[in-house]
């Protein structure tokens, strides 16, 4: 799963004009991580001048407009959720931002003005929550988190059903999806949850014209 989320973050920054670099090829096992294997991927933009964060914690697409240079982490576990809890149990989660890999992160990007993005899996439905996980977040370092269904979003929007996407596997699979209908960009059918399926289809009819 680790190599998936990251084909999804790699392939959402160079659409949006990034050039992306992967420090570390290999899995660790059996030892902790040193402090330049906690970066997933580092990416910079030619175009942007100026670094410019956004205010806000939780980022859009837009945000990243002035974000000129970042460290990016993955966290790719789909089937949940991330609670303030989460972070408790899971430190690495937000290791990335701390200062030995702020260091082999400046190294690399020969910059010390950079962004740290969390890119993460759904958060908590209810907005306490959810301003909290993002606040935890916020006190160990990380500046923005891109949830994994805005960057999957964005790229469904970009899909040309008509074009053929062979330089890329993840583009060429979700436009043969949309070219046999089985997903649409603007209503996301496919990422619609069992629950929100069952309802709509348990949702009545609209009732036709009175018998006269």
């Amino acid at each position: 799963m680790a190599s998936v989320s990251e084909w999804i973050v790699r392939e959402y920054f160079e659409q949006q004009g990034y050039l992306v670099t992967q420090p570390g090829k290999y899995m660790v096992t059996g030892r902790p991580k040193r402090p330049e294997e906690e970066l997933d991927l580092l990416i910079e933009h030619p175009l942007i001048a100026e670094q410019r964060l956004p205010a806000a914690r939780l980022w859009s697409t837009a945000d990243l407009r002035g974000v000129r240079r970042a460290v990016v982490g993955i966290y790719g576990w789909h089937t949940e959720r991330v609670y303030p809890t989460t972070l408790e149990h899971i430190p690495d989660i937000a290791r990335l931002a701390g200062p030995e890999a702020r260091r082999a992160a400046a190294r690399r990007l020969g910059s010390s003005e950079f962004a740290v993005i969390l890119c993460l899996p759904r958060l908590p439905v209810s907005r306490a929550l959810r301003d909290a996980t993002l606040a935890r977040l916020q006190e160990r370092g990380v500046d923005g988190v891109l949830p994994f269904r805005l960057m999957l979003t964005d790229l469904l929007e970009r899909v040309d059903g008509g074009k053929n996407y062979e330089k890329s596997d993840l583009l060429q699979v979700l436009r043969i999806l949309k070219t046999y209908d089985l997903l649409k960009a603007p209503q996301l059918e496919l990422f619609v949850s069992g629950k929100q399926a069952a309802r709509r289809k348990k949702k009545p009819a609209a009732p036709g014209p009175a018998a006269p």
